[in-house]
């Protein structure tokens, strides 16, 4: 086995870890590993990334279930639309995208390009959101605001991400419910994961006909991550999570221009 394939699978530990502990952030490790170190299609990488993160957070949510944790009231108004969308991006927009997207010149955008930069331009989104001065949290006992059209119009904007770039949308997800919703943190990152293992696995199997699925590959990359999510769900008890998202926003924007650079050096 070659040391970027244990690298990889070393990655998809950390994917499960960073889960746990965050919430959030799967998909952001998952698409650079599937790209680079395992050499797959982004548009395949996508889909990869939609199963292993939306199995990963299922094993999370549950747990977060039994715990008493979810808000399902606030994770359904969310996730309806965010299926809606995230089914209509994998089933109809994504295989419709051209091979080439725009010519400039001797420039030339190619579908494979366009989601990798998307994907880099939403991993600094999420960087910025996770470095940005720690604010006020949101205490156990203040109330809920179920704001629906918010509520909906998040679900809406993330489920098209979602199926777009094949991200899970934790951190993106994560800051509505906290500062919007008002959802305690605790119960903000266990509801997110609820949102994030459906709406992944239902983008995952929307446009799986497109693809060739390697599935001995995902299924023990995806075994691998799950474990991963156990341990971090009960590190998740002892450790700032504050501080470690910090230092992985710090990394994420760290990756985010490297995957840009990247892309743009490989187009030359």
């Amino acid at each position: 086995m070659e040391i970027v394939h244990i690298l990889g699978y070393f990655g998809a530990l950390t994917i499960g870890l960073v889960l746990g502990l965050l919430g959030g952030g799967g998909s952001i490790m998952a698409i650079p590993i599937f790209t680079y170190l395992f050499q797959i299609s982004p548009i395949t990488t996508t889909a990869y990334s939609l199963f292993v993160v939306g199995t990963s957070a299922s094993i999370g949510a549950l747990k977060n279930f039994k715990n008493g944790l979810i808000d399902f009231k606030v994770a359904l108004v969310f996730a309806i639309p965010a299926f809606i969308t995230v089914f209509i991006a994998r089933r109809f927009v994504v295989p419709m995208i051209p091979e080439n997207l725009a010519i400039i010149g001797e420039f030339v955008v190619t579908k494979n390009m366009g989601v990798m930069l998307l994907f880099s331009g939403l991993m600094l989104v999420a960087s910025l959101t996770m470095i940005r001065k720690k604010e006020k949290l949101i205490n156990e006992k203040t109330a809920v605001s179920y704001n629906y059209p918010l509520l909906i119009l998040g679900g809406i904007i993330i489920g098209f991400l979602t199926g777009l770039a094949g991200i899970g949308g934790g951190f993106l997800i994560i800051p509505v419910l906290v500062f919007m919703v008002k959802l305690p943190m605790k119960n903000a990152v266990a509801t997110s994961l609820f949102i994030i293992a459906l709406k992944s696995l239902i983008g995952f199997f929307s446009g799986i006909e497109y693809l060739e699925i390697n599935w001995v590959f995902l299924l023990i990359f995806t075994l691998i991550s799950s474990a991963g999510i156990f341990i971090g769900v009960y590190l998740a008890t002892f450790i700032n999570s504050e501080n470690l998202k910090k230092g992985f926003g710090w990394f994420v924007l760290l990756m985010a221009i490297c995957v840009f650079f990247k892309e743009m050096i490989a187009s030359l």
